[in-house]
């Protein structure tokens, strides 16, 4: 049954309900974990399985000590920031976090007052909600194709990729060998390597996999790992060989906003051209509208 056809099917049946009980019926709608059950498959089960074995492998904000620099930058954020890796922790995870003292949403502005302000929580993964919205809403049929994640962390657009999409080669760049490590782990434990690999190497080294790519994947690649002047050599590297005609770029967040700090001068118009995303759909309960709209998504010229 198409979606039009359920629709019509669910208000059909809306209308049969007694007025004096669809109140209810509608509350419950609303609010029950039910419907988010149906929505749940045996692929969000593998992820949360994924998910699961990786933060046995890590602390948990999910960063290694061989990313100092990521590590220097979170900490001169004015606003205070930590690490919440998304794919690990969801939200109901970050309260469990929350209620035994591991974690806080909050920091004290006085040592020791109640005077307290939210922290500010950066992912550099995304979150299973939005490899679904990856997958099923934005990215066309993959069968065939060959994706690229650029700085694959933890391989979660990876792993989402295997399950969601038929893309026919899924391949992690990733420049820390830590993570390389940790995502070969997950690829063998689940039998993913007939479609995925990862390699181990700067992006810049790799101008044929951009050369021929059919999507790109970057998820808040460069701001927090390379200075500026190596993003800026990072994103000419990118652009001068991301030039397949009809090629898919995705990114967090959108490329102007990716560029506009930096000395680097690209004519975007002449490059890529946004495609339209329609971000009002439903993912289950825990859907986020503003992170889906930081996804960005353009077709190479």
């Amino acid at each position: 049954m198409d979606f039009s056809t359920a629709k019509t099917a669910i208000l059909d049946l809306l209308s049969k309900v007694e007025s004096s009980e669809l109140p209810k019926l509608v509350q419950w709608l609303r609010v029950s974990n039910e419907l988010d059950e149906c929505c749940t498959d045996n692929n969000d089960i593998i992820l949360k399985s994924i998910a699961e074995d990786l933060r046995s492998c890590l602390p948990v904000e999910a960063m290694v000590k061989s990313e100092p620099r990521a590590i220097q930058k979170m900490q001169k954020n004015p606003e205070p920031t930590i690490h919440v890796d998304a794919f690990l922790y969801d939200e109901e995870f970050v309260d469990s976090l929350c209620e035994e003292g591991k974690m806080s949403r909050n920091y004290c502005l006085n040592c020791g007052s109640h005077n307290t302000s939210p922290l500010g929580f950066i992912s550099h993964s995304f979150s299973t909600m939005e490899l679904k919205f990856l997958f099923h809403h934005v990215l066309p049929d993959l069968t065939g194709k060959v994706l690229v994640d650029v700085g694959s962390r933890l391989g979660a657009v990876l792993y989402g990729g295997y399950l969601y999409s038929s893309a026919s080669q899924l391949v992690g760049v990733e420049i820390n060998a830590d993570f390389c490590q940790l995502q070969q782990m997950a690829i063998t434990k689940y039998h993913f390597k007939d479609r995925i690999q990862v390699v181990h190497a700067d992006i810049c080294s790799q101008s044929s996999l951009l050369q021929n790519a059919d999507v790109i994947v970057m998820n808040n690649v460069f701001e927090y790992f390379l200075d500026a002047e190596e993003q800026s050599r990072a994103w000419q590297c990118v652009s001068q060989h991301t030039r397949k005609k009809g090629a898919l770029l995705l990114t967090v967040p959108s490329l102007q906003e990716s560029i506009e700090r930096l000395q680097f001068s690209i004519q975007l118009n002449q490059w890529v051209e946004e495609v339209p995303l329609d971000y009002e759909v439903y993912l289950g309960q825990d859907t986020d509208a503003d992170a889906l709209k930081q996804v960005h998504l353009y077709r190479i010229l």
